[in-house]
């Protein structure tokens, strides 16, 4: 497959998935209601309508005839309204919905990984028509077959009308469209504009010729020949068809023009039969804009959105960064040193101005709602609370914190993990024992999410039991991960959790212990430059916090010097500066020295000691101090100057120095400075816990 034949499956795979979460989520709610509501369902009418029109194209069967059942399924509780399905059928419904979810999902992944789809579709097929017979109350052998049907032959007379007459007195507003020249699969092409229209048209007020396009590949033939005749009971119907027909894919030329009675050549009737066999999806097809399911019109969705490639944006802002680094390389140069430029001054800053905000742009194209990851954690808690027997529920708090793509796509797996575990160990095994303990008998998971400006934070809180301090050791003493006789606080032994290979489960569950701890979490949430930490109260419940840099590309620093070094401390963490005397600090045989601000002590880190500097001062009159805060820490950081504030590209150090622990030192990265030396970059709250425990 050339590169548009790929861009057509990154496409179809993005749309699909787009949709099946917008699926998940009504059924979701919709369980919860034990019904859904009309919007509902021809919202999932519309959705199996777009999955299976898409899926034809690239000529994935399997997954168009499951989707052309599931859709039959819907037409008639869409004609009949829910009081068709009687309320016992309900669980069976929501069950065949998630079911379809499922299906879709693992065949969408075979799809994303090159493998072959799975042909036998029967036991599938047969629960949906099952239902469909229950719901008709028919049997099952007087449901339709699971396979599409062709259209009826009403269909063919309709073609010989238009053969005879050229168009519809009815229908007098005509739109006629040709396709590219050899761009396969016209008759799904043409049912793909029928399908954008019927968005904004009712089907009474509009009929197109061929009229079977959906289902008779044949009708590729005559689509090539004669073109695609659309026809319009109303003129504005046909004016709000034109944007649509003319953002399409694979469209030649379009001609609008009003019916008018006039003798058709005998050489325009359709073939009897056509052998235009199904044309593989290489040429770009019009797939239907997400839009197209959220009951917007497509035209305007297309021009509003537009899907781009990580990797071009990944490019666009290292491009970004260059552009910075040259322009504080060009404005600070040392050939300007004592210059008064009062114009090339200006120009600088003007410049300097329009970088921030391409750097603003570049950053916010890669930031992306957290509503997606969390919105999928629903579907487990709801799974689980059915495989296990235990009745909760999930509130959700922040989702619509924006995080860099790369994280939210990292981050999954790790929430999903922690969802797990409070379901599984968390929230108590029976709906007794949390009566007996005071509490609401329906377990409660929050999952929340908070933008502090640096960095990401994500709670994952439930009510349940907490861990049990004794049973932990117990464990950690028999895998080897602690000594038998030392003492340990609590703290220690909720770390315990985090260390590889230990699990708190005896039994192993298929969602838990299965030689896979939270220690794949702790490494998920490092990799991406995060830290995890655990507290937990007995009887009361857990909590596990997720720290992770919102972006790590530009960011705003202060340098500092420190002898010959060069520092560089995110703005986000300065609360304050100030130089101070030698009376001002306090020495504390405990915690070392210490300053008073605002009726406070806070602790005071020379950072020429920590890193153990060659040059530097250690007069604290020569120096100056910085508040710095990260998160609930707040301390003082010692060093020589400020040297003033700039816009700095994040470099992540290399690999070979990362094994040197580097980060837990209080180094997040470097920076490249406007005269081509280096600045390390300082993280102030791995800095901090550094100093602590040194």
């Amino acid at each position: 497959m050339g590169s548009s034949g790929n861009e057509i499956l990154d496409m179809y795979i993005y749309e699909t998935n787009t949709l099946l979460e917008q699926l998940e989520t009504i059924v979701l709610e919709a369980e919860k209601a034990d019904t859904f509501s009309q919007d509902d369902v021809n919202e999932i009418f519309r959705i199996m309508h777009t999955i299976k029109g898409s899926s034809a194209m690239m000529e994935y069967d399997s997954l168009a005839t499951v989707s052309h059942r599931i859709e039959d399924l819907f037409f008639i509780i869409r004609e009949n309204t829910m009081s068709v399905v009687s309320v016992e059928h309900r669980p069976r419904l929501f069950d065949l919905m998630f079911q379809s979810i499922d299906y879709f999902r693992s065949e969408m992944e075979k799809v994303e990984a090159g493998q072959p789809l799975d042909k036998n579709i029967d036991t599938f097929l047969e629960n949906v028509n099952s239902l469909i017979s229950k719901i008709k109350g028919e049997a099952p052998s007087e449901v339709a077959a699971s396979a599409p049907t062709p259209a009826p032959a009403a269909s063919s007379s309709e073609s010989s009308t238009f053969a005879k007459t050229g168009g519809n007195p009815d229908f007098p507003y005509e739109l006629h469209v040709f396709f590219d020249e050899g761009c396969g699969m016209e008759n799904l092409r043409a049912y793909m504009l029928v399908v954008s229209i019927q968005d904004f048209c009712a089907e009474a007020d509009f009929l197109f010729e061929p009229a079977a396009v959906e289902n008779d590949a044949s009708t590729a033939e005559q689509v090539i020949k004669d073109g695609f005749l659309l026809m319009f009971k109303h003129a504005e119907d046909r004016e709000k068809a034109i944007p649509v027909v003319r953002t399409a894919g694979s469209v030649r030329s379009y001609q609008p023009h009003d019916y008018h009675p006039a003798p058709v050549p005998a050489s325009l009737p359709a073939p009897e039969s056509s052998s235009a066999p199904a044309q593989s999806p290489k040429a770009s097809v019009p797939l239907p804009a997400p839009g197209a399911a959220a009951g917007i019109a497509p035209a305007h969705q297309k021009e509003s959105l537009i899907s781009v490639n990580l990797s071009k944006l990944d490019q666009l802002s290292a491009i970004v960064g260059e552009i910075v680094i040259t322009e504080s390389m060009v404005t600070a140069s040392p050939d300007l040193k004592g210059l008064h430029l009062d114009i090339f001054s200006k120009n600088a800053r003007q410049l300097r101005k329009l970088t921030d905000e391409l750097q603003d742009i570049s950053m916010s194209l890669r930031m992306i709602p957290m509503s997606n990851t969390f919105q999928k954690m629903n579907r487990i808690v709801r799974d689980m609370s059915k495989k296990l027997n235990k009745r909760a529920k999930l509130t959700l708090v922040g989702e619509d914190t924006e995080v860099d793509k790369t994280i939210v796509d990292s981050i999954g797996d790790p929430i999903m993990h922690m969802i797990r575990n409070a379901m599984d160990h968390g929230i108590e095994a029976t709906e007794e024992e949390r009566i007996a303990a005071g509490k609401d008998p329906v377990g409660e998971i929050v999952l929340s999410a908070q933008d502090t400006g640096s960095e990401v934070i994500i709670v994952i809180k439930d009510d349940g039991q907490g861990v049990n301090d004794e049973s932990v050791l117990k464990k950690a003493v028999k895998n080897g991960i602690a000594a038998p006789d030392a003492e340990y606080s609590h703290r220690d032994i909720l770390n315990f959790l985090l260390m590889p290979g230990f699990s708190t489960n005896t039994e192993v569950t298929e969602y838990s212990g299965r030689g896979v701890g939270m220690d794949v979490v702790k490494k998920s949430v490092e990799e991406l430059g995060g830290n995890v930490t655990i507290t937990s109260e007995l009887g009361k419940g857990m909590t596990t916090t997720i720290r992770i840099p919102l972006t790590m590309a530009i960011m705003d620093g202060m340098e500092v010097s420190v002898g010959d070094s060069i520092f560089t401390i995110p703005i986000n963490n300065i609360r304050q500066s100030f130089k101070v005397s030698k009376s001002d600090i306090l020495r504390d045989s405990v915690d070392g020295e210490m300053i008073k601000l605002t009726d406070r002590y806070y602790p005071v880190i020379r950072a020429k000691d920590f890193y153990r500097l060659p040059s530097g001062t250690d007069v604290i009159d020569e120096g100056i101090l910085l508040w710095l805060e990260s998160g609930d820490l707040s301390y003082c950081l010692f060093v020589d100057e400020l040297l003033g504030e700039q816009q700095i590209v994040v470099k992540p150090l290399p690999s070979y120095i990362n094994n040197f622990n580097v980060k837990n030192y209080g180094i997040m990265g470097c920076s490249i400075l406007g005269d081509g030396n280096i600045s390390i970059i300082l993280d102030a709250g791995n800095l901090y816990t550094a100093a602590q425990s040194a």
